[in-house]
């Protein structure tokens, strides 16, 4: 429902002093020709916001007369403000120090930052907090002690700055295009930086760029300087985007709900999205971070320049970016089939599980409590699938056509994801209204293939059918190709079908010869692929050893290795079954490449995680997959062990010959992706003293020569496990007092100090968790070592998950403290608890009654509510 009123130019003062911030703000407030009237009503969080002062045009408003603040509302009547343009000023006074949600303005450590998307804004100042009332923000004047707070950031560009009375200081800053207030951002703090620039392409514009810090990880600063300028570059290149100010601020703070937030010229990152040196930062960071310093600058095209007109199209901003910062990380690593893998093992293993459960919603949700409880997987991730798909559909020209489209008539509009939609057939001149169903369908499509060939015709016929929560077929793009059965060759490469009906027939003419079908390569679309082959694992190795499409191999021995472990679960004798042969065949060929792709030789090694297996279950019992997967990993460990131990010695003395010249490209993160999977794969074979022995001690050869943070937290994975004698246990417990004595108090490697421990395979572990929230350096405040501890426990599943309950018990009795903290993370570690349909009777029980006791808590904020009452249904 378009707004009566919008407000149109902002200038706004904060005067920052210790317990109280004092905001002053002067709204230019317009009639709304597309609304049909009504008052103005005014966003503001009664428990963050005193009103001081109100007035209009100069005129002291009389509260019960001119307006009426009732809840967290703020309400002018139409009378009030008549027809037209006024001037609304009004005075808060607000405290960040004692802001622990993390949103609105609020102080982390010795700087003040803020966080308003979602509704972050309404506990500044009083607002119009939606998306589609976009404003300009003429001024944003903010003064501070000086010498505690010498830096003072705003969105825009900086117009002035100076010295005031009392040692105090102040900065003013301007931004020149219009935006919703979730964009806003300050930040006041002491503050290191590095400095450089970038001249943008075809116009020439120089751009000041500065990446801030707390002085002490200054040193830590270049990767995402370097990372932001490759972002700047492949926008102009690959979509023809240049930046539009003349100044790109990064800060890093250490306190922070989400991963980064991309406010206009001035970008919040968490401290793990930024920092990065050899030492602290594992191969996984540096790709994090480039990837998140992507997204956060895509996003000022798509997001800020064209936002969303209401959060239910958050998908609009964030699964665009989220596909485009995977397409430029994929050209980074210069590995597309790597990322796709990557992305893909992801999606399984966490939007599929949050798909089959009771938070299950379409892309675009339909209702929300708490909007921050739906900056989730599917909205981003599978967000970016259907993105994806427009590029399959269309291929790569018409989806630049779209793109072209969408911003020539939507720059600086709030828009719908039917908007995208239109511009990206009406670009095309193709009908995609069928396809428009993703938007509004929920859950995980299922397609099912089979096939036949007619030797008389040579013709070959794939038969596709769908089953989804549609009432009507959707539009499904399934990648094919066609591989001769007897020698693998190729016979027809990539071919995109429409799958448009609930059952469709494709026939391939002309073959000489029957051929084997290698469907959904790419991952084409973001669905369970079911076959109806007589011997599908035969198939499954036969593709997985001559499949061109990197992905589709890689899948296809991923499903021999599921097979094996789900018959192991179910204590099938494998004696008469065929899988261990193909299965150990795939391995050994894998294990024998002698190429340098590293990085899909190592995923090609990794078995299927546990949160990957269990969807394929009805119902889960955590334990018993945990141990069928880890027999299956002893198995191979130990029928390739001499194999695998001349690899990986291999693989050492080809790093040590390279020095300590730590690189971060594609073969060396390769290199040392694949060594530590051989690592793991060694350390499984410890079921007698000698063996558990000998594991220790090359686990711990690797932790204590290792120069990088990869090997070193990759061996100290290994020995977190180890138990048993008492050379085993104190190689363990010496690692584990070295990595916290090195870290020096470094909190990202503490974060993986605490992590490491979180997911340990001992009987003890709960108990060695609890202990550890008892650590000096823990602490229930930060979202990351929350995070790193608490929230990394509930994935360590079999041990969350032991009989008994006593698990569930510690995560609702934490949940419990976090929500009077920080509701932002209550919510997301309180959805641990919300699949309990799925493990057993037992199990589920005693889920169950630590939801209903969330449920029954008083008071309880809207965001864990939302999720502990959607579960309980």
């Amino acid at each position: 429902k378009p707004l009566p009123y919008k407000v149109s130019n902002v200038s706004m003062n904060f005067d920052i002093r210790d317990g109280a911030t004092i905001v002053e703000s002067e709204l230019t407030v317009v009639p709304n020709d597309a609304a049909e009237g009504g008052d103005m009503v005014l966003d503001g969080e009664a428990e963050a916001l005193t009103l001081l002062s109100i007035q209009l045009n100069g005129r002291d408003l009389v509260e019960g007369i001119d307006y009426t603040l009732e809840g967290d509302t703020l309400t002018i009547p139409s009378k009030v403000l008549g027809d037209g343009t006024g001037k609304l000023v009004t005075k808060v006074e607000i405290e960040p120090e004692t802001n622990t949600q993390l949103s609105g303005l609020y102080k982390s450590g010795t700087m003040y930052c803020t966080q308003c998307e979602a509704m972050g804004f309404r506990r500044i100042t009083f607002y119009p907090d939606r998306p589609d009332n976009m404003a300009i923000f003429d001024s944003v004047r903010i003064e501070a002690n000086e010498s505690l707070y010498p830096v003072l950031l705003g969105n825009g560009n900086k117009i002035s700055e100076g010295s005031t009375e009392g040692g105090r200081h102040y900065a003013t800053w301007s931004d020149p295009y219009p935006k919703p207030s979730y964009l806003f951002c300050i930040v006041a703090g002491n503050l290191g930086s590095v400095e450089s620039s970038y001249t943008t392409q075809p116009s020439g514009r120089k751009v000041h760029l500065e990446v801030f810090s707390e002085p002490d990880n200054v040193n830590k600063l270049d990767y995402a300087m370097e990372s932001l300028k490759k972002s700047m570059k492949w926008d102009e290149d690959t979509f023809g985007l240049e930046y539009d100010l003349d100044i790109y601020n990064i800060v890093a703070v250490n306190d922070f709900n989400m991963g980064a937030m991309e406010n206009k010229g001035l970008n919040v990152f968490n401290t793990a999205y930024v920092l990065a040196d050899p030492k602290s930062a594992a191969d996984s960071d540096y790709e994090r971070i480039e990837s998140v310093i992507g997204h956060e600058y895509f996003h000022n095209w798509t997001g800020n320049r064209v936002t969303c007109r209401d959060w239910f199209q958050l998908t609009l901003k964030e699964g665009l970016t989220v596909y485009r910062d995977q397409e430029f990380s994929g050209d980074m690593m210069n590995s597309h089939a790597v990322k796709r893998i990557e992305d893909v093992r992801a999606l399984r293993a966490g939007q599929f599980s949050q798909d089959a459960g009771p938070m299950s919603h379409p892309i675009r949700p339909e209702s929300y409590i708490s909007m921050d409880n739906f900056y989730t997987a599917t909205v981003y991730s599978k967000g970016a699938e259907v993105i994806r798909m427009y590029r399959t559909l269309l291929g790569k020209d018409g989806f630049r056509k779209g793109m072209d489209l969408y911003f020539e008539r939507h720059d600086g509009d709030a828009v719908t994801c039917d908007d995208f939609l239109s511009a990206m057939s009406d670009a095309n001149e193709v009908d995609l209204t069928q396809f428009g169903l993703w938007y509004s369908t929920n859950g995980t499509p299922t397609v099912k293939y089979e096939s036949k060939y007619d030797d008389e015709t040579k013709t070959f016929y794939l038969t596709l059918s769908q089953e989804s929560n549609s009432d009507e077929p959707m539009h499904i793009p399934v990648a094919v190709g066609l591989l001769d059965k007897v020698s693998g060759k190729e016979v027809v490469p990539t071919k995109v079908l429409d799958l448009k009906e609930a059952t469709q027939t494709f026939e391939f003419p002309g073959l000489e010869g029957d051929v084997l079908p290698s469907v959904l390569r790419g991952f084409s679309a973001p669905v369970k692929l079911v076959g109806s082959s007589e011997d599908e694992e035969k198939d499954w190795a036969f593709l997985a050893a001559n499949d061109s499409d990197g992905f589709n191999r890689w899948g296809n021995g991923q499903s021999l290795y599921a097979s094996l472990i789900f018959q192991t679960l179910r204590g099938e004798q494998l004696s008469d079954s065929k899988t261990p042969e193909y299965v150990f065949e795939a391995f050994q060929r894998t294990l024998a490449l002698d190429g340098d792709d590293y990085s899909i030789q190592a995923y090609a090694m990794v078995l299927p995680s546990e949160s990957t297996l269990a969807e394929e279950l009805e119902v889960v019992d955590p334990v018993a997959l945990h141990k069928a997967r880890g027999d299956v990993k002893k198995s191979i460990a130990r029928k390739f062990q001499t194999e695998i131990r001349a690899k990986y010695d291999e693989l050492t003395s080809a790093m040590q010959s390279s020095g300590e010249d730590f690189q971060v490209d594609a073969t060396s993160i390769g290199q040392r992706s694949l060594r530590n999977v051989l690592l793991d794969y060694l350390c499984a074979v410890n079921e007698t003293p000698e063996e558990r022995d000998a594991a220790s001690a090359l686990a711990m050869e690797q932790f204590e020569s290792s120069y990088g943070m990869t090997d070193r937290y990759a061996a100290l994975s290994c020995l977190v496990s180890m138990d048993g004698e008492e050379s085993v246990v104190a190689r363990r417990e010496a690692a584990l007092q070295k990595f916290y004595d090195d870290a020096a108090g470094d909190a990202l490697v503490l974060n993986k100090w605490f992590g490491a421990q979180a997911l340990a395979d001992l009987p003890d572990v709960l108990d060695r968790v609890k202990a550890l929230t008892e650590h000096p350096e823990f602490t229930l405040s930060n979202p990351n070592r929350c995070r790193s501890l608490i929230s990394a426990f509930s994935m360590n599943s079999a041990h969350f998950h032991a009989e008994g309950g006593e698990g569930y018990k510690f995560i609702g009795e934490t949940v419990t403290k976090v929500d009077k903290l920080n509701p932002q993370m209550s919510s997301r570690m309180g959805g641990s608890l919300i699949q309990w349909k799925r493990y057993g009777e037992e199990r589920g029980a005693s889920m169950k009654a630590e939801l209903q006791k969330l449920a029954d808590m008083k008071p309880i904020s809207n965001d864990l509510f939302e999720v502990v009452s959607r579960g309980l249904k």
